[in-house]
């Protein structure tokens, strides 16, 4: 491969990359129907070249929600590898799906819009992020410090509606009730 063809590749590469960070940060303070323009600014780039790689709000949209999920779901054997324990490895993972759920905003209302190309992301999150889960749990069932009935579909569902923030409901908020979820799922001592 020719040596501009490689050079090519690798800005086009580090070009998309910076457009998934920008809308990603852009999504968090404005929500995912932000302006284009917004993100374009952010990623120093121009809104031609961002419709470029994402012709469509969809498919950016999409783009950044599979990247932060494929992140999220990558977690998993890294915390277990590295924890002191499962139990440890599962908090520390459930803190970082809190973090990706309680700064969606606007996702539901675009995943209920009927847009096209939004319709599987949720099917995306829960065939990627599930297993995630279940391998934490199965290792803290083996350690013997979860409860057996406890399921990642479950769990995961009740992080997420413990993660529906408002007024007077933060992150915060959502951190400490999932904490104590947690806790009811541990096995008594």
């Amino acid at each position: 491969m020719p040596e501009s063809v490689g050079v090519r590749q690798a800005q086009a590469q580090r070009t998309r990359r910076g457009l998934l960070e920008a809308a990603a940060a852009v999504f968090v303070e404005q929500g995912v129907q932000a302006p284009v323009r917004d993100i374009a600014v952010r990623a120093g780039v121009g809104v031609g070249t961002l419709y470029r790689n994402f012709p469509t709000r969809a498919d950016l949209v999409t783009a950044v929600y599979r990247h932060q999920i494929d992140a999220c779901a990558a977690l998993a054997p890294q915390l277990l590898e590295e924890s002191a324990s499962a139990f440890t490895a599962l908090t520390r993972w459930t803190d970082a799906f809190v973090d990706f759920l309680v700064t969606k905003h606007g996702l539901g209302a675009a995943l209920g819009s009927g847009e096209a190309g939004l319709e599987n992301l949720h099917a995306l999150m829960l065939d990627t992020l599930v297993p995630a889960c279940t391998t934490l749990l199965d290792a803290c069932t083996a350690e013997g410090g979860l409860r057996p009935d406890v399921t990642a579909y479950r769990l995961m569902r009740a992080v997420g509606n413990l993660c529906i923030t408002g007024p007077d409901y933060d992150q915060a908020d959502a951190r400490h009730m999932v904490a104590l979820l947690l806790a009811g799922c541990r096995t008594p001592a």
